[in-house]
């Protein structure tokens, strides 16, 4: 909200960063004497987020988020990103922003999707939650929340995988780092829950997947629900930093779109030929 001061000059308020010709203050500290060299850039993005300066605990298991998140190879968004390199090699701007306008609901969405499902779910039951040590109780939570669902005709994020059909190799792992930080909260015990007793329900096993399990670790974390794709996006970067670099030293893009142009047939929109 602007403000003004006694002069009517406008003032705009932020908590985040400032400067003079002299310095350049960031969350209320020194950014050259107070922070460079100080705090890792894990850190410091959830500092800037929640405006407190996280403990040691919370910082773990955000970056094992990120790097869960950053790279799964040619994927849509990596793909993007060094074919609108391919194209217009003096941006490199472009090709990042390219493939970050491509995390939606099928790559990198499901991590906002599956915390706000989560988040709906806890914040419905805020008195009558499981203790942590209740797995029965958890279960039964589970399988209304997935019987609703499945009634709805709404499917669940956070289940299933394109790739890793039986077990998403980092959904265990993201699980005990969050326990052996104190970190597991009611959205991780809940996705936990979901994937025990959802084929009571569907009538099919299907893995917990990546994605959701870092959707769960960051609302456990007590980041908003609405900016949970943007830290998706905010680890993919790096990823597509690392194929915009591969892109320059072993090119794939040409070859990319050569093969899908040379292999180009028209097909009659009538389908008789």
């Amino acid at each position: 909200m602007q403000e003004s001061a006694h002069d009517g000059t406008p003032r705009y308020p932020t908590s985040l960063g400032t400067s003079d010709a002299d310095s350049i203050s960031l969350l209320g500290h020194d950014l050259a004497g107070e922070l460079m060299g100080k705090v890792g850039f894990g850190e410091l993005a959830l500092w800037l987020v929640t405006q407190r300066r996280p403990e040691p605990g919370d910082v773990r298991v955000f970056e094992a988020v990120l790097v869960a998140l950053a790279d799964h190879g040619f994927t849509p968004t990596a793909i993007t990103t060094r074919l609108t390199y391919l194209s217009a090699p003096d941006s490199v701007q472009g090709a990042l922003a390219a493939g970050l306008l491509g995390g939606g609901s099928r790559f990198l969405g499901v991590t906002e999707d599956c915390g706000a499902f989560l988040h709906d779910i806890v914040a419905a039951h805020p008195q009558r939650l499981p203790d942590d040590a209740d797995e029965a109780g958890w279960d039964r939570l589970a399988l209304q929340t997935v019987r609703v669902a499945h009634a709805q005709r709404r499917r669940v994020p956070g289940l299933g995988h394109p790739v890793h059909k039986v077990r998403d190799p980092r959904t265990p792992v993201l699980l005990r780092i969050a326990e052996d930080n104190g970190r597991k909260g009611p959205h991780l015990r809940l996705f936990e829950a979901v994937g025990r007793v959802h084929p009571q329900v569907l009538g099919r096993t299907l893995p917990l997947n990546g994605a959701g399990v870092c959707g769960a670790a960051l609302a456990d974390l007590g980041l908003p629900v609405g900016l949970l794709r943007g830290f998706a996006l905010l680890a993919r970067t790096a990823g597509l930093l690392g194929h915009l670099a591969e892109e320059q030293r072993a090119p794939v893009g040409m070859d990319v779109y050569l093969s899908v142009d040379r292999n180009a047939r028209y097909a009659d929109p009538s389908g008789n030929g």
